[in-house]
């Protein structure tokens, strides 16, 4: 208690401490095995181990004949065929050739294969020019050899990680499952989008808008139905969303006002405050709690200060459960346009990141920050971060940047 009777105001935790705290709460999802055709864009959750040579033959990299570098220059006789799948098994005598395809297997009798542009034939003879041993060969494992780790866990799979696991011969990759992320708004001004908004609502989009980022990081999201300004109706909500998932994040309804029910509700399902307020612009409503049913993370009703928490702490809680590294990483530019001193708040604007035309990185912040606007965060692609305290900073100057976008 203060000294005048009131409760004592807790200091604003900083974003990296809150961030730490969340964190710590989070288990790394389970592992599953699922078929090729269906682990594009999950997360590795054991390494993939060559179990053979790549190739596993020496193979010609081009169209020509394989022989014997010692016979050349000189005209050979044309005695077989190697073709990608269908190999020649006999073996090369002095004065032999053979006409072999691209990727297919070099006999063990030749040491090189000379370009079929270099070389003229007639009938069963092919005169070829001089060759050096090894010509044209690709060896044995040149790309990888039995026992390599080709591809570590925490690796989000593309097409390329994808195609190097086909060459290994995987049809079945282990991945973490999906973090399963249920997305409540609560709010009687909010309708959703196609319904017949009354005169005093708006379009819900915080819920659509935290979903979409949450699947392209590679998680599944399941919104709630809208919750009404009742500490009952949202517990009931909020209870329903954790039962059947592995983490609550609950949009709005933190902040000071008479009809801010989000915590109060929570703590009827007997919710453990972890991270109540937060030194950060746009925000400070970001909190976090655990619950005996599970974590729950809660970001501020405006939509823009939503999705930049989304990025700050969601995203992150998000890359933990899927076993991946889950702090953001910056990147400094310089900026295009000045910037006023800094609040004691850390701030981030919504920005354009770009490159000059000596290829670096500058950046130029918005004028309007309002965290309502979402026009400004369709057409921003970084934010723009600002120590608490920053003085004011001039065009060049450089600062750190968060660039955004929807993948891990």
């Amino acid at each position: 208690m203060s000294q005048d009777g009131r409760p004592a105001k807790r200091a604003l935790m900083d974003v990296e401490g809150a961030r730490a705290v969340m964190l710590a709460g989070i288990a790394v999802s389970p592992a599953e095995a699922v078929p090729m055709d269906r682990a594009l864009g999950r997360v590795l959750a054991e390494p993939v181990v060559a179990a053979r040579d790549q190739p596993p033959f020496p193979a010609s990299a081009m169209d020509g004949y394989a022989m014997r570098a010692a016979d050349a220059p000189g005209a050979l006789t044309v005695v077989g065929e190697s073709a990608a799948g269908r190999g020649f098994t006999g073996l090369l005598a002095r004065g032999q050739a053979i006409r072999i395809s691209t990727g297919a297997p070099v006999p063990d009798s030749a040491d090189t294969v000379v370009i079929q542009e270099d070389v003229q034939r007639a009938g069963d003879a092919v005169t070829v020019p001089s060759v050096r041993p090894g010509a044209n060969i690709r060896p044995r494992g040149g790309d990888f050899a039995a026992g390599a780790r080709l591809l570590e866990p925490g690796r989000r799979l593309d097409g390329v990680a994808l195609s190097l696991a086909a060459a290994a011969g995987r049809a079945m990759l282990c991945v973490r499952a999906r973090p399963r992320i249920a997305i409540l708004s609560s709010g009687d001004e909010l309708t959703e989008p196609g319904e017949t908004p009354g005169p005093f609502q708006i379009f819900n989009s915080g819920t659509r808008g935290v979903g979409s980022l949450v699947e392209g990081w590679g998680g599944t999201a399941h919104r709630l139905a809208i919750a009404r300004d009742d500490a009952g109706a949202i517990a009931a909500a909020a209870q329903q969303g954790l039962r059947a998932h592995d983490l609550l994040v609950v949009i709005g309804g933190a902040s000071v006002g008479d009809h801010d029910h989000a915590k109060p509700a929570l703590s009827r399902l007997g919710m453990e405050m972890k991270v109540d307020k937060i030194a950060l612009r746009p925000g400070k409503p970001t909190w976090f709690g655990v619950t005996p049913l599970g974590p729950v993370l809660g970001l501020p009703g405006n939509p823009a200060s939503a999705l930049v928490c989304a990025e700050l702490f969601l995203r992150p809680i998000v890359a933990a459960m899927l076993g991946r590294p889950a702090e953001p990483v910056f990147r400094r530019a310089r900026l295009v346009e000045s910037l006023p001193a800094n609040g004691p708040r850390e701030h981030y604007l919504r920005a354009r990141l770009d490159s000059d035309e000596a290829g670096s990185l500058v950046v130029r912040a918005f004028e309007q920050q309002d965290s309502s606007l979402i026009s400004i965060f369709a057409a921003a692609n970084a934010l723009v971060r600002l120590a608490p305290g920053t003085a004011a900073l001039a065009p060049g100057a450089l600062v750190d940047v968060l660039p955004l976008d929807a993948g891990c």
